[in-house]
């Protein structure tokens, strides 16, 4: 057992050196194959576009979508086949559980503007609903995280705009909303006081994104029963975990940006964040930002789910103020800078240049060129992208920087009218009646199709339901669905919610009275005299799409394609907001207060201060003062010591 004992570190010894050995001689093998691939990336073919001499003869279509695109697609994109052992390393590592893309869409319109639309995905991997504690952040903010956990929030949309789509010049917006701030929640059905819940989480996201949301109370606040369905997974019916507010005098500013941009993972820092300059993009004709927050699904069988986070920030940027009147565009000119790199946390990172009304460049000129596009149909037309994918450094080219360029040809072109168009204004005359007038346009030549209005009205101005009126083409238009929540004076504002039939290529006129209440000089705000706005009403309608209006389609498409047509292409979605209302109230003089007080104070001054006076005076008699003579006469009686007179 000795001799045993004794040989045993020996052996131990000698199986640790063959291991050794083993060890060294692998990882010798790893760093020669590692220096071939470095080798094999460093010498690309000679076909291969380089940064200094980009091939851009022969143009390619991109696998994915612009609406289509998932994070897998991303990920597995690539444009060559030779890949790094990083590359190789990370594909047997697991997917992580959550996920970051970032794109920018660049349209120019026909007017000589150009719009540009910051769209930010974040995927996350976790099952809020089912109560898990998360106590881990990656790329998902906290703050916004925390705020789903604690609220028990299903869904979420929040957006503050500041100015006016003008959608008759500029086309329909990939994300609209109305002028001020909006925000609607979808709460779990685990809420048991949705009123409660609300009101504290209008406070938490008022701190969150510096707003005035905290202002948000049960007199402007609603719950639709039609309208803002989920756009997240599950059907949710029951509305009374759905409330909707809005605030159409909020003031957009960078106090609102800046928390707003500290949510993206890279921050503003890297990536297409670094383009958001707040001097550039509040000197503009239209500014939105978005957040919105819902559950998806991760495969086709939504077995398991995702919270999505998407930011969207939307700017238009006016050709005579920011383009100095001429029809050249750059990025350095619409935001004083430029890329230089992507953002490192972001599975796809690209820039999409709407070139369909330039096919063969005779509109305008876009420089640098790129080979990749991109087809993909968007609010019912089918659009052509050119794509620059930022993950590339090819795509920075020598300089290490992308400055697009767009530059005008030609001022000719016509731009596609939307089919669905909304317009709101106030009539009447005087300070005591008054009629609100709404404008729906459908513009489709043969086609109707049926829409969801939305009012709210404050408390203040009280409705005649008695006097609603729908209108079409000079015939009355009987709405199928009509749901109307009169409102309480203080407390809740009115509720009309109807579905009315749109025929084609005609204008329907919505037509309500109502009568001006007398506010508590109290209820003023401190310029009554501007007036008080009223929130945008929402119009919602499957539209018909674009794609498939022409009537001669057997002409530009296949026999065999007229037979069988696309049903995603036959109808979308569409939200639109009309212009917030203006609305004078009977205001009275202010300035009476005020000479009141003075008048007040002047008779308290002199009435009641003279009284008090006269009350409080303690009254003496003196003796009058005696002459010269008898002055003198004392001086030497009392220098005699004999007692004065």
């Amino acid at each position: 057992m000795a001799a045993y004992r004794c040989r045993s570190p020996s052996a131990g010894l000698f199986i640790l050196l063959t291991l050794c050995v083993f060890i060294v001689a692998d990882s010798h093998e790893t760093t020669l194959t590692n220096d071939h691939h470095a080798g094999a990336a460093d010498n690309p073919q000679k076909g291969e576009a380089t940064a200094e001499q980009p091939a851009v003869e022969e143009r390619r279509w991109e696998a994915t979508e612009v609406e289509g695109a998932t994070p897998s697609d991303a990920a597995t994109h690539t444009q060559d086949d030779t890949s790094s052992p990083e590359t190789q390393v990370f594909s047997a590592v697991p997917p992580p559980k959550d996920d970051f893309q970032e794109e920018l869409v660049i349209r120019p319109l026909h007017s000589g503007d150009i719009y540009a639309s910051f769209q930010f995905r974040t995927l996350w991997e976790t099952d809020f609903m089912k109560g898990n504690k998360v106590s881990h952040y990656r790329l998902f903010p906290k703050s916004l995280g925390q705020v789903i956990s604690k609220f028990s929030v299903r869904e979420l949309h929040i957006s503050f705009t500041q100015g006016y789509w003008r959608t008759m010049q500029w086309g329909q917006p990939f994300l609209p909303s109305p002028p001020g701030a909006e925000i609607w929640v979808w709460f779990q059905d685990s809420v048991t006081d949705v009123d409660a819940t609300w009101r504290e989480l209008t406070n938490v996201l008022s701190g969150i994104f510096c707003a005035s949301l905290n202002f948000i109370d049960s007199t402007n606040t609603v719950q639709p029963s039609a309208s803002f369905k989920p756009l997240g997974i599950g059907n949710v019916t029951d509305h009374r975990f759905l409330r909707y507010a809005t605030l159409p005098r909020e003031i957009v500013c960078t106090e609102n940006l800046t928390p707003w941009k500290k949510l993206l993972p890279c921050g503003s820092k890297a990536g297409l964040a670094v383009l958001m300059k707040s001097e550039k993009l509040f000197h503009s004709s239209f500014h939105s930002q978005t957040v919105h927050i819902r559950p998806v699904c991760q495969d086709p069988q939504c077995k398991s789910t995702s919270w999505e986070l998407r930011q969207t920030l939307n700017v238009v940027f006016d050709l005579h103020t920011s383009g100095q009147g001429k029809r050249e565009w750059s990025l350095f000119k619409m935001f004083s800078r430029t890329l230089t790199e992507s953002c490192p946390l972001a599975s796809s990172s690209k820039i999409y240049i709407d070139i369909t009304d330039n096919p063969e460049g005779e509109q305008f000129e876009l420089s640098p060129a790129t080979s990749l596009l991109s087809q993909a149909v968007v609010l019912g037309d089918r659009r052509t992208f050119s794509v620059y994918d930022l993950t590339e450094q090819a795509t920075f080219g020598s300089v290490r920087s992308l400055n697009l360029l767009i530059r005008w040809k030609s001022t000719e072109g016509t731009m596609l009218r939307p089919l669905l168009h909304a317009e709101r204004y106030v009539a009447g005359y005087g300070l005591q009646t008054g009629e609100i007038h709404t404008l729906m346009y459908n513009y489709h030549p043969y086609r109707s199709f049926p829409v969801l209005l939305l009012d709210t009205v404050p408390w203040y101005l009280r409705l005649y339901v008695h006097t609603l009126t729908v209108t079409s083409k000079g015939k009355d238009n009987r709405p199928s669905y009509i749901h109307y929540e009169p409102s309480k004076d203080r407390v809740r504002p009115h509720l009309l919610e109807m579905m009315v039939q749109l025929p084609p290529n005609s204008v329907t006129e919505v037509t309500v009275q109502f009568e001006r209440a007398l506010l508590k000089w109290t209820e003023y705000t401190p310029d009554p005299n501007h007036g008080f706005y009223v929130g945008s009403s929402v119009i919602s309608s499957l539209v018909p799409s674009t794609v498939a209006m022409d009537t001669n389609i057997t002409q530009t498409l296949p026999l065999f394609g007229s037979f069988f047509p696309c049903k995603e292409e036959s109808s979308y979605f569409v939200r639109v907001y009309t212009e917030p209302l203006l609305v004078n109230l009977p205001t009275p003089d202010f300035s009476m207060p005020y000479n009141v007080i003075c008048l007040t104070c002047t008779v308290v001054a002199v009435g009641y201060g003279s009284l008090y006076n006269l009350l409080t005076r303690s009254f003496q008699i003196e003796e009058p003062n005696p002459g010269l003579a008898k002055r003198i006469a004392n001086v030497i009686r009392r220098m005699r010591g004999v007692p004065p007179l």
